[in-house]
């Protein structure tokens, strides 16, 4: 199965698709018309070659997808404020789109913050208590990956059981089920999409399980005695970890050795908490939002 390089996310009751640069989001309103609109994307930096690099750029199309996902999910966002709500002027559109904007670097930054905290922080903290029992340095380093591990799928869990994350989930699953569709050279068609498997190897989710098991690894060559200085340098190692994590990914989505299939069977087993099996009608949402930017039928001829 070869990669076509398209990627996306759900959104609300919707999908994103990102080919090259440009980007779709399809939105399936409360009357049933499925809305989409088409944009150019444009990187959160300005020149091409970090973009190359291998290891530094996986650190700027880390922040590049975080900001792409929050946009495309106020947008998707706003179709329901918009029915709940009264209607704007454009005045009021153009500031309330200034809002937004602020709203979301705001959000990304506290976002960054928080798993920082929740990822790096509070595993090292709790990793302490391993201290009672072992003065073992790498004892404690694989108790904190542990812990790590943990918190991080509990914290899938705990998501996926709200009513409107189920729902992203199904949208997740539908993503997913488009893409597989495309890259085992199948026509895109909803009865197509529904036989694809709902996992991938280039899944966002797969990326932070690397990202989780990674650290471990680099954890491993903090040697600093202050306490202070071990969680200062694992928060200014989080980009080199996920520079390394894209690569990793970036190889098992262009692979099929059966080495890098093992090494990928761990994340996909952690995608069945973030995907779910979507209904038909998701499915056509996700057809939609693939052939507005990628020309399917042409690629299948030229790369299978």
């Amino acid at each position: 199965m070869k990669s076509s390089k398209i990627g996306g996310q759900a959104v609300l009751e919707g999908i994103m698709m990102k080919n090259e640069e440009k980007y779709s989001v399809a939105v399936r309103k409360s009357s049933g018309e499925i809305v989409v609109d088409v944009q150019d994307y444009h990187s959160v930096i300005p020149w091409e070659t970090p973009l190359k690099i291998p290891f530094i750029r996986g650190i700027f199309n880390f922040v590049d997808s975080m900001v792409l996902g929050m946009k495309t999910l106020m947008y998707s966002a706003n179709f329901f404020e918009e029915e709940e709500g009264e209607v704007l002027t454009k005045e009021e559109a153009e500031k309330q789109e200034k809002k937004d904007k602020i709203f979301m670097n705001l959000t990304v930054v506290l976002a960054v913050i928080i798993a920082a905290a929740l990822f790096m922080v509070l595993p090292y903290v709790l990793s302490g208590l391993a201290a009672r029992h072992t003065q073992s340095r790498a004892v404690m380093t694989v108790f904190e990956g542990v812990i790590r591990l943990v918190i991080f799928l509990l914290y899938i869990f705990l998501i996926s059981r709200t009513e409107d994350i189920k729902r992203t989930f199904m949208y997740h699953g539908a993503e997913h089920k488009c893409i597989n569709c495309i890259e085992n050279g199948l026509e895109l068609n909803v009865e197509n999409v529904r036989r694809s498997s709902k996992q991938h190897k280039r899944c966002g989710t797969s990326f932070l399980f690397f990202v989780m098991i990674v650290s471990i690894i680099f954890c491993f060559f903090i040697t600093a005695e202050s306490q202070i200085l071990r969680v200062l340098l694992r928060i200014a190692l989080l980009p080199l970890i996920a520079g390394v994590s894209y690569e990793i990914i970036r190889l098992a989505g262009n692979s099929d050795h059966v080495l890098i299939n093992l090494l990928s069977k761990p994340g996909l087993w952690v995608q069945n908490m973030t995907t779910k099996e979507p209904d038909d009608s998701m499915i056509e949402v996700g057809i939609r939002a693939v052939e507005e930017v990628f020309d399917w039928r042409t690629w299948q001829r030229e790369n299978l």
